[in-house]
């Protein structure tokens, strides 16, 4: 089975602020859009920011992995470690604040992986993951 993009649609509550970070930080192209919604190239797959209200897309919940409280509900990418740097220093270099600092989670055992986590300007979470081996994706 040949892996096939998502579709995510979420909540932001200014559409220039999306425009900026996810099409200026993050440099995910831009597709159709409209007044109300902006499709996005995320690394391949579609996300459709849609102008909602300005308290939408707040957490639900946190979760405990590995030591820190990972915000419930959020989206992300799985990249290559080599794209996962080049992304974190670019939004270091943005002066973007991260939820959980780029770090390596599962050090040492079955599905050890990097990770970072941050917020759109509308709040919503975002997860960036690599793997050193794609196999490790759903390993237990």
């Amino acid at each position: 089975m040949s892996l096939r993009p998502f579709h995510l649609a979420f909540p932001v509550h200014d559409l220039a602020a999306a425009r900026a970070f996810y099409g200026g930080v993050l440099g995910c192209g831009e597709g159709r859009s409209s007044d109300e919604w902006i499709d996005f190239d995320f690394f391949g797959h579609q996300l459709v920011a849609h102008l909602a209200p300005a308290n939408a897309g707040r957490d639900a919940a946190r979760n405990h992995v590995d030591g820190h409280g990972v915000p419930v509900p959020h989206f992300g990418v799985v990249l290559t470690l080599e794209d996962f740097d080049a992304l974190a220093q670019r939004m270091r270099e943005a002066g973007v604040s991260f939820e959980i600092e780029p770090y390596t989670r599962f050090k040492g055992q079955p599905g050890e992986q990097s990770t970072m986590f941050f917020r759109d300007p509308s709040g919503n979470a975002i997860e960036i993951k690599a793997f050193a081996s794609l196999d490790q994706l759903f390993a237990r």
